[in-house]
């Protein structure tokens, strides 16, 4: 880290910083949405959608994706997708219509995955492994403030007015000087013709990525409408109770790089999956809106471990050739999870109510770690 210059690594976060606002920036217009679209049939589902949509684009178009971006450079790419975060990410100041935000989101997905994508295997170029382990504590941290303030800021201008949030997209514009002047692509000696080849073991990590965003994103796509409809809390309370989650997500991430050294990848997967279970029961348990100030940094901390210890595992198993397209696979696993949570969980959510539901996925979540420990235990 220390040959790579200082506004080059900022450079880094404001970009990973993007990809984290992605759906949190709005999260808590969304029980607005559904009172000023009263007249739409289902609009309770199609609310959540607006928060996945741009997640099931990701997932379908980022493997084709890596192989644009490798093709036409890392740095052309990001310029261009930014404009396009900030265009599309916006589209809901001004759109009328469900259809039309829903399309705009779908386009604000496209923007995205070239961003992760790009953010992602930057870092692979960038660092080696032990560095690597550090900036991605540290890349944590970073996304954790903007995830404070975009959430917060979500909830306090969706409490005025439900569109106002989404004028939080525009920061993409302030990000592309920063680009321009400070990312540089890593130019890969290498003339061969090398397709990307995905080994059973690079596939079970996709699957674990999947794993682990379909139940983390719960979080973001169930607790706001508990809070707010069960509870009657505010907008700007549901808000701070998800940025907490992402404060604690930093703390998860930077204790990830301290933990890797005694511990294996898959024994921190299920560390962090035990923590997050811990969290799930808690927020069944709660009856108190006070006591969510407690099970939202646990998810939150849990999710830090995951998250980082996916990717580092995804970026220890490829070359700097591969990097871009099996990111590319990766960021689609990622979103895939995110994209399928509400739909996989909506008629267990309709069924149970949200509290009952969060109270049965972690309970279980501690019966697949113990189905788990007892299979490696046999094994």
């Amino acid at each position: 880290m220390t040959n790579i210059k200082k506004l080059t690594i900022f450079t880094l976060l404001l970009l990973a910083m993007t990809t984290s606002m992605s759906n949190v920036a709005i999260v808590t217009a969304l029980p607005h949405l559904k009172d000023h679209f009263t007249t739409v049939e289902n609009i309770e589902f199609y609310s959540r959608l607006m928060l996945t949509i741009p997640s099931f684009v990701i997932a379908t178009l980022a493997p084709i994706l890596g192989h644009i971006i490798f093709k036409y450079g890392k740095k052309r790419s990001v310029v261009i997708a930014l404009i396009v975060f900030s265009i599309s990410g916006s589209a809901g100041l001004y759109l009328q219509t469900l259809e039309m935000l829903l399309f705009s989101r779908a386009i604000f997905g496209i923007a995205v995955a070239t961003l992760m994508i790009v953010s992602t295997s930057l870092i692979g170029d960038y660092f080696k492994t032990e560095h690597r382990h550090k900036f991605m504590g540290y890349q944590s941290a970073f996304m954790a403030l903007g995830g404070v303030v975009f959430v917060i800021g979500g909830g306090v201008l969706s409490d005025i007015n439900w569109r106002y949030s989404f004028g939080i997209y525009l920061i993409g514009f302030i990000l592309l000087p920063f680009v321009l002047t400070q990312i540089k692509e890593v130019i890969v000696n290498d003339n061969t013709s090398e397709e990307i080849e995905v080994d059973s073991n690079m596939y079970f990590i996709y699957f674990l990525a999947f794993f682990y965003m379909l139940i983390f994103f719960i979080l973001p796509t169930q607790i706001p409408f508990l809070l707010i409809e069960k509870f009657n809390a505010s907008g700007s309370f549901a808000g701070t109770i998800i940025a907490l989650a992402f404060v604690s997500n930093a703390f998860g991430a930077i204790t990830f790089s301290k933990i890797k050294n005694k511990f294996s990848y898959s024994s921190i997967y299920l560390i962090g999956l035990f923590i997050i279970a811990i969290g799930f029961a808690g927020v069944g348990l709660v009856n108190n809106t006070y006591l969510f100030y407690i099970t939202s940094p646990i998810l939150g901390f849990g999710g830090g471990i995951m998250m980082t210890n996916i990717t580092a595992w995804m970026l220890s198993k490829t070359s700097i050739k591969k990097r871009v397209k099996t990111s590319g696979y990766f960021t689609s696993a990622i979103f895939l999870g995110q994209f399928s949570s509400p739909i996989v969980f909506h008629p267990l959510v309709s069924h149970l109510s949200v509290q009952s539901f969060f109270f049965t996925i972690g309970i279980s979540l501690f019966v697949i770690i113990t189905l788990i420990l007892i299979y490696m235990k046999i094994k």
